[in-house]
């Protein structure tokens, strides 16, 4: 089934990112990437499958920008059978943090964003390597590579960042970054 995001949900969404990060005297997650939570953030995405790019800011004077966190996220929908989903803030601002790490403005080549669970149970059925409750189908993770950056550097930017999970994949040339639970592991 296909999700659209409209204004009203991106202004939603961000506004309770927002609420959920900023207020009641909580710490911002992203000041745990060693990110500075009045600076602005730029999300430099790819999607190798659609074709389409987001090279915006997506956070600036202390919040998200409900517009540019929508366009965002249809950069990282689910691309074969167009899903979209919330993604999950602190996503993109992991993003930023091993951008500003690797010390490049190349975009992110998106091998995989947001998966439906339709997506992901056909692909876990195919492969031992999907999980079946993916962080994929959740909106927390995202399989990335950087055209001109070895693929060891950015798994190392992402463990540095300590968002969540990093999953190692050389043979298959990308880095799994998730904001669910700090782990890390190796596939194929």
């Amino acid at each position: 089934m296909q999700t659209n995001i409209g204004r009203r949900d991106a202004l939603r969404w961000a506004g309770a990112a927002a609420l959920a990060t900023v207020g009641a005297g909580v710490a911002h997650p992203a000041s745990a990437f060693g990110l500075d939570i009045w600076e602005p953030r730029r999300a430099f995405l790819h999607n190798l499958h659609t074709g389409e790019k987001f090279t915006e800011v997506y956070f600036a004077n202390g919040s998200y920008i409900p517009g540019a966190m929508a366009s965002a996220m249809k950069v990282l929908r689910d691309w074969r059978n167009g899903a979209q989903h919330f993604m999950d803030p602190k996503l993109f601002d992991a993003l930023h943090a091993i951008q500003l790490r690797l010390d490049t403005r190349e975009p992110f080549q998106i091998i995989s964003g947001y998966r439906s669970p339709a997506t992901n149970a056909k692909l876990a059925a195919r492969s031992g390597q999907v999980a079946e409750h993916s962080q994929h189908t959740q909106g927390k993770a995202v399989d990335v590579r950087i055209q001109g950056v070895d693929l060891r550097n950015v798994k190392k930017a992402a463990l540095d960042v300590s968002a969540g999970g990093v999953g190692f994949y050389p043979q298959s040339n990308f880095v799994h970054v998730d904001t669910g639970r700090v782990r890390q592991w190796s596939g194929s």
